[in-house]
């Protein structure tokens, strides 16, 4: 008697060979058999007759630090096939603390990732000092899904170093082995790996750089030698000048390729197209890369698969915050009551007719809508479904000229739509020259890996969590502006390649011996729904969220978690502790 048999389905098994006919049978949170025609009984049995079947997706690139203290569905990653999350990147989290020193941290992952920190204060039960004891109060928690974590290097350095550390002062050689011990106990006790950022866009509440931003190489070195001490891990790092500044960015990747050839570790630094001067600098970052990993070094840059940037409504950012009028409204209406209030022609007038008060320094985020204005032939409207891959013709600069009306009244009607929950896409990196073919190259790249969906961070900008969906839809089925990709290899990509990269070698294969960690899927109507908000984060913070249709079933160490896009309740994930 079989727990669980999947029949008649076409396997795409992560390994990026050819998809096939093939059953699979699951006992005990295992697959035990992969062949057609599997005879026997089950408990629960999956008609996938005219459905591919996958190994759940592995996300290496989340923010869920805080929320998996206290939710345990963590959406909306788990609605797009994901089975095991990672938390932990960009350098920031929440171990080790001192007491007294969480509201810093809070701070600190409100400024740099844009959660809420009101639903991180209501939200976050605090129960630990050190790392380890932070995994250990996660080893109690059951989850839709696996997680696990890095340990991150601004927790690390502000507790060493305190008011120092958090002020990005030069680490002293005591300070560094400190730090050492400590990341050293925390991937003894299961971290993934250690992270840590060096963008300047990165930056506390107050506006303070993230520690580590100026971290010299003796302090890098001093982590390193610390991972290998613990038997090894991954190095996440977020590179200085990745966004606009190819200049500073050359001599960081240089810096960072030098680490991995001297460490032996697997090294994984964020690569992003530029906007700027020089948006073919990534082919240069390649080549780099390719140089080095041909040398010897291990080395995995992170990149998006689809265009970085935010998404503009009245639920999120957008062009009109800073007016008089919206923002009296704003203060004193229920977010349903502001939406019809802004649909009356009599404040839409109003809006467009005033000028942006100064924005408020004590607010970390409140300036963004002075980016907006110059902008307009690279905001885009995004349709339903959403197009992450708009032509030129569609941007609120090209509406505008068509319609004879200024871009700011294209942009005011267009969010209006649909009773104001409408959304533009404003692509920061990743789109310059209107096409998605640098993702493409990058995507393609021997020595590059899918990240950055920035699951359960950005909540007002983004809602990247959707990529392992897009991944599917876009690049192996819908995509019409250029070359797609394989189901084989876009399945690869999230499955196989993630979880190798950080470790995780018992799932990503559809094979004998694996977690059952799987999904059964109605490609051919795989979709990819509008974003919408919702104030349900605790203390009613707002998040984006994304649904899919077209997931039949996602399976988590085979316990169904997921039937057509629906939470059945099932909690069969625990916290994965690097071995």
């Amino acid at each position: 008697m079989y727990d669980l048999v999947i029949r008649h389905g076409t396997l795409v098994d992560g390994s990026g060979q050819a998809a096939r006919p093939a059953d699979v049978a699951v006992k005990n949170g295992r697959i035990v058999e992969v062949r057609p025609g599997i005879d026997g009984e089950a408990a629960e049995t999956i008609d996938a007759t005219g459905r591919i079947v996958t190994p759940g997706f592995v996300d290496i690139h989340t923010h869920y630090d805080g929320q998996v203290t206290w939710d345990d569905l963590l959406e909306p990653t788990s609605g797009h096939g994901v089975t095991t999350i990672v938390a932990g990147n960009c350098g920031v989290g929440f171990a080790p603390v001192r007491p007294g020193q969480e509201e810093w941290l809070v701070q600190l992952m409100e400024g740099v990732e844009d959660i809420p920190g009101t639903a991180l204060h209501e939200g976050i039960t605090w129960g630990w000092e050190s790392f380890p004891e932070y995994l250990d109060q996660l080893d109690r928690h059951r989850w839709s899904m696996d997680v696990a974590a890095y340990v991150a290097h601004g927790p690390v350095r502000a507790y060493v170093m305190g008011d120092r550390g958090a002020r990005n002062e030069p680490a002293t050689a005591d300070d560094i082995t400190a730090m050492a011990r400590l990341v050293r106990e925390a991937v003894e006790a299961g971290a993934m790996g250690f992270s840590t950022s060096r963008t300047l866009s990165h930056r506390a509440r107050d506006g303070e750089p993230v520690p580590g931003t100026f971290a010299a190489v003796d302090e890098l070195d001093g982590m390193a030698r610390a991972l290998l001490d613990a038997g090894g891990g991954l190095f996440e790092v977020v590179p200085q000048g990745l966004e606009h500044d190819p200049d500073t960015m050359r001599g960081e990747l240089a810096m960072i390729l030098d680490l991995a050839k001297r460490s032996g570790l697997m090294v994984s630094p964020l690569l992003l197209q530029g906007m700027g001067a020089q948006p073919g600098w990534y082919r240069e970052a390649l080549d780099m890369i390719g140089a080095a990993t041909a040398d010897g070094a291990r080395v995995a840059a992170q990149i998006a698969a689809r265009p970085f940037g935010m998404m503009l409504g009245w639920a999120s950012y957008h062009p009109f915050s800073l007016r008089p009028t919206y923002r009296q409204l704003a203060g004193r209406l229920p977010y349903e009551e502001l939406l019809s209030e802004l649909q009356r022609p009599e404040v839409r007038a109003t809006i467009l007719g005033e000028a942006d008060q100064a924005p408020d320094p004590a607010l970390r985020f409140d300036g963004i809508p002075m980016l907006f204005h110059g902008s307009w032939p690279s905001i885009f409207a995004m349709g339903s479904p959403p197009d992450y891959e708009p032509t030129a013709d569609r941007s609120v600069a090209a509406i505008a000229e068509r319609e004879g009306r200024s871009a700011q009244e294209v942009a005011y009607d267009l969010m209006n739509a649909d009773a104001g929950t409408s959304f533009l896409m404003f692509p920061l990196l990743n789109y310059a020259g209107g096409n998605h073919d640098a993702i493409l190259e990058m995507l393609e790249h021997p020595d590059t890996v899918s990240g950055l969906s920035d699951g359960g961070a950005h909540c007002r900008m983004i809602c990247d969590a959707s990529i392992p969906t897009y991944l599917l839809t876009h690049w192996a089925r819908d995509r019409t502006r250029g070359r797609k990709l394989g189901i084989e290899q876009v399945v690869k990509m999230q499955t196989s390649d993630t979880a190798s990269l950080v470790g995780m070698h018992d799932r990503g294969l559809v094979t004998v011996g694996r977690r059952a960690d799987l999904n059964v899927i109605d490609f051919d109507r795989l979709t990819l729904g509008f974003p919408s908000a919702a104030d349900d984060l605790p203390a009613g913070g707002r998040r984006l969220l994304q649904t899919a249709t077209g997931y039949d079933a996602t399976i988590v160490a085979g316990a169904i978690t997921r039937r057509y896009g629906r939470d059945t309740g099932a909690r069969p994930g625990r916290l994965v502790r690097r071995r």
